[in-house]
């Protein structure tokens, strides 16, 4: 389940080139219905607005507009993020986000979109911490901890790149929200919370003062939509995504959500 984000997290890792009038050619889905499902516990990909509770976002915005230029609608659900994938899998949903990586564990019980977004691993803490620097400071120093979300990418960096590969190690403090391990961190329960540029900036710049990024990247990750198996929405959804980084959307929604949205808390 985040500054240098422009070469890295705005990189779409599928070469889907279409025609100028790509938009036309594209699909029509004659106004079906799209059952979608978020946790809105992502910021700035999925979370509700606080002004008004309803769910706001980079992928609630991307997915609508797909939805537009394939003639279709979405009825949007919240889940967990430890039910999200096999409820999609039995197909309680037809398509899931939420910052989702792709990987070949999880391509054996799901299909999954092109890639929507490139992004890395990076180490968050409180803006006044002076211990950590890196991966190597903090696996040294036995006192200070993490807080992650089991199950997600951030958890199995955090086991495998930044201490010894054990899961059940005890610096390790699990949450059953990815926003609920920065709450943590920000009210010092724990140390450190590793998240991709996206997040991260969305934190950074809705907290002034708050935290701060410290290390070099620890990982590379490519999010995805997330369908039944054997969906027939792959393919639509893939030209549509297409269409959206050929004539700028995706530029767009990125300049919204990672640089204007922020800057405005």
């Amino acid at each position: 389940m985040k500054l240098t984000l422009a070469p890295v997290l705005f990189a779409l890792g599928a070469a889907l080139a279409l025609p100028a009038n790509a938009q036309d050619a594209l699909p029509d889905l004659e106004g079906r219905t799209i059952v979608a499902v978020t946790e809105n516990a992502y910021t700035p990909l999925n979370f509700a607005d606080p002004a008004t509770g309803e769910g706001i976002g980079w992928e609630y915005d991307a997915f609508n507009e797909i939805a537009k230029r394939l003639n279709a609608t979405v009825d949007w659900n919240l889940a967990s993020w430890d039910t999200m994938i096999q409820a999609v899998r039995e197909g309680q949903y037809d398509v899931g986000m939420d910052g989702i990586t792709i990987t070949e564990e999880r391509e054996e019980q799901i299909d999954f979109s092109a890639p929507y977004m490139t992004s890395q691993q990076f180490m968050l803490v409180r803006a006044d911490e002076e211990r950590i620097e890196g991966p190597a400071s903090f696996s040294a120093d036995e006192s200070l901890t993490i807080g992650a979300q089991a199950g997600t990418t951030n958890f199995y960096v955090a086991v495998y790149e930044v201490l010894d590969g054990d899961e059940a190690n005890p610096r390790i403090k699990l949450f059953e929200t990815f926003g609920a391990s920065v709450q943590a961190l920000k009210s010092g329960d724990v140390d450190m919370v590793l998240m991709d540029a996206t997040s991260a900036r969305g934190y950074i710049g809705a907290n002034p003062g708050a935290f701060k990024q410290v290390g070099d990247a620890l990982g590379t990750e490519q999010f995805g939509f997330i369908f039944t198996p054997g969906s027939d929405l792959v393919e639509p959804v893939n030209a549509a995504i297409a269409s959206m980084r050929e004539d700028g959307t995706l530029d767009a929604l990125n300049q919204k959500w990672f640089f204007e949205y922020n800057a405005a808390q």
